[in-house]
Order: C-alpha cells, then sequence, then structure tokens
C-alpha cells in the first residue's frame, strides 16, 4: 500500500470515528499535512447545506477568524470562492487555476495570503456520498513552493466524503445535546448489544415517529447501530418514512471504545429541516415561495435556474426577488446573501468559537435571533 492509500485509509477512520468536530479537525489535520503538505494549519469550514453559509471555522493556531474576511467572501466575492468550490462539479479548486496562473487578480491573495507568505490555494468542497455539502478545507502554500498537483487534488476529493460525514455527524450530535432549533434532532446511544444506554430529550418523540420507544427501539434504528457494528469504517445513514408520512433521516456512528466495550451513536432528524425557511419566515414574512427563492439565491444560483427548478418564469422570480428585497432591506443578491450572513451566521460561528474554547460540541444551522438578540 502507497504513502497515499495509507493517507487515505487514515482519514477515513478518523472520520468515522463519531468524535466531536473540533476532535475530527485536530486529528485529521497532521494526516492531512502528512499526505498534502502545506503552510501551517489547514483551515476547516463547516456550512449550513441549505444556504452554504459557514457555521464553524477552525485552524490550529488561531483562535477567531477574522470578521472582515468572512464578510468580504459574501459582499464581495473573488476568484476560487468557497461558494464556488461547494457548487462545482469536481468539488475542489485552485487559485492558480481559477486565475489562470496569475494568483495576484485575486482580492484575497494581497489580503490575506501575501501577508502570510503564501501565494498557493487550494480549496475541497466536504460533500457526502449524495452530494449533500457540509464544510470545505482550505490548504495554503509559501511562496516558491511547488504547485498543488493533480495528484494532490484527487487524494482530498477521495477523503471529502467521509470529512463530511464526520462534520455531519458531530454537528448534528453538537445540535441535539444541546438544541437551540426548531424540531431539533434526537440522539440515542446503544451499546454493542444493541440496548438504549442513553437518549436526549427530544429523542423519545423521533422514536414514537418511528413506532417505537426508548425501551424498546424501533427496527430502523436497531438496523443501523447493527451496522455500524458490523462494518468499517463505522458510519451508516438510513431514509425511512414515518408514520406520519415524513422521511426521517438516521445517522450513525461508533463511538471511541470505552472499557474495551463499543457503542453506537444514532442521531434522528427531518430529511427536510426547516430551519433556515422558519427563521426566514420569522425575521422577514417571507411567503413560501420567497423562502425558497431566497434559498436558492444564498446558494449563488442563477434566475434562469431558479425559475426552471420551481416551473414559473424569470419574470415571476424578478417579481419575487423585489418583494424579498423590500422585505428585507438589501438592494441586490450579493447584498441578500451579506446581510443573511451578518445577522443569521456569523453569530453561530461565533457560538460555534467560543463553545470550543470551553469543551462544548458546535452545533449546526443558523443562528436563532432570541439566541443572539438579532432581527
Amino acid at each position: 500500500m502507497g504513502t497515499h492509500e495509507r493517507a487515505i485509509d487514515k482519514l477515513e477512520s478518523v472520520a468515522a470515528s463519531g468524535s466531536d468536530l473540533v476532535t475530527l479537525w485536530r486529528e485529521a489535520g497532521p494526516l492531512l499535512a502528512e499526505a498534502v503538505p502545506h503552510f501551517e494549519a489547514a483551515c476547516f469550514f463547516t456550512v449550513d447545506p441549505s444556504s452554504l453559509l459557514t457555521t464553524s471555522h477552525f485552524q490550529e493556531g488561531l483562535p477567531e477568524i477574522p470578521g472582515e474576511w468572512l464578510g468580504r467572501e459574501y459582499a464581495e466575492g473573488d476568484y476560487n470562492s468557497m461558494r464556488e468550490v461547494l457548487q462545482s462539479a469536481r468539488g475542489v479548486g485552485t487559485l492558480d487555476d481559477a486565475t489562470g496562473g496569475r494568483p495576484e487578480l485575486a482580492r484575497k491573495f494581497s489580503e490575506e495570503m501575501q501577508p502570510f507568505g503564501c501565494d498557493q490555494e487550494l480549496l475541497f468542497a466536504l460533500r457526502t456520498r449524495d452530494g449533500e455539502p457540509w464544510g470545505l478545507v482550505g490548504l495554503y502554500r509559501e511562496t516558491g513552493r511547488p504547485a498543488f498537483s493533480t495528484q494532490e487534488m484527487s487524494l482530498v476529493c477521495r477523503v471529502a466524503p467521509g470529512l463530511a460525514a464526520g462534520a455531519r455527524h458531530a454537528l448534528l450530535l453538537g445540535q441535539a445535546w444541546e438544541p437551540d432549533l426548531p424540531e431539533a434532532p434526537g440522539l440515542v446511544i446503544l451499546d454493542e448489544r444493541l440496548a438504549v444506554e442513553s437518549a436526549t430529550p427530544t429523542s423519545p418523540g423521533w422514536l414514537a415517529d418511528l413506532g417505537g420507544t426508548v425501551e424498546t427501539p424501533p427496527v430502523s434504528v436497531l438496523a443501523v447501530a447493527g451496522q455500524v457494528l458490523s462494518e468499517d469504517p463505522g458510519l451508516a445513514t438510513s431514509r425511512v418514512l414515518a408514520d406520519d408520512g415524513r422521511w426521517i433521516v438516521l445517522h450513525g456512528s461508533r463511538l471511541a471504545h470505552r472499557d474495551g466495550r463499543h457503542r453506537v451513536s444514532v442521531v434522528i432528524e427531518s430529511a427536510q429541516p426547516v430551519h433556515l425557511t422558519s427563521l426566514l419566515m420569522r425575521a422577514y414574512g417571507l411567503t413560501s415561495r420567497e423562502q425558497e427563492v431566497t434559498r436558492r439565491v444564498l446558494r449563488g444560483e442563477s434566475t434562469g435556474n431558479i425559475a426552471r427548478e420551481l416551473g414559473i418564469a424569470s419574470g415571476t422570480v424578478q417579481a419575487h426577488l423585489r418583494n424579498i428585497f423590500e422585505k428585507t432591506g438589501v438592494r441586490s443578491r450579493r447584498e441578500l446573501v451579506a446581510v443573511a450572513f451578518q445577522r443569521h451566521y456569523e453569530p453561530r460561528v461565533r457560538d460555534n468559537e467560543h463553545r470550543t474554547t470551553i469543551s462544548l460540541p458546535a452545533r449546526h444551522g443558523p443562528m436563532p435571533a432570541q439566541a443572539h438578540g438579532g432581527g
């Protein structure tokens, strides 16, 4: 087995460990550096899959990411942007490729990279195997170092789905343990005999929707837990139709050994989280169609694509946009994205930065207004 293959195996094992987010990044970082050498520590981001806006950032040695860096990402845009890479077909990009070999064209080159002696950037998306985006990783190299190679870009693409699944599980665990969003996920911990050891307060409701209880877990939960215990890597996902007709997703992960025994965590959540849309409704009074248009604008979709996906005319999309701009107090798409991030996602980033410094798990989704005093 070659060096790169060993690195991939190790990274997949770390990603499947069921650890909290910071532990995941701290264990994955040195393995990434060994496989793809880069300057300082890797920059790890998580994003909200529904909007592609950042929910957390972690870089060893950097306690807090400068607000102007995050703000410019959404207010100004740039070459090799996070959102561009997250939506790209391959899910990986370099600043050199994006600028045609002229990285100095990028705003970030002079303002964020050169002051640290870097002139190369590689970003790769963390998308699960079903294509759901949960984060992004940035790697940098100093002036004079070799360019990121095709082989290195292929390697990060191979490890990305596993890291995405690990990040998703970690964020759902954080929200389940200490929820601050509506319809928070449930979390059930089972032992190697598939008996429930513990469950979060929201779990009984989810288990009832699946036809079971804490004392008698539903077959769907036991099946996911059994799959986790029997396979490597120890991650499993299942989509189940609940008794009330809703689709529910189960995420299973093997936990670290304790007393020589295996344990499994199973996170239970809705297949269609309503966090972003309910927040937008409360904050701005957007109609359901306006919320859908807003969600697609935040993801960077064009008017033509939105019209095609929603089955409406481009003029109707523009009319919705005018209403959205008036209700949210903005004048353009870019300003809408910037305001959404500033009001509802940057507070989540800061909250997660604080939580991780005091050993609390990171949480996902936009920050509820009542939690940070915003509007």
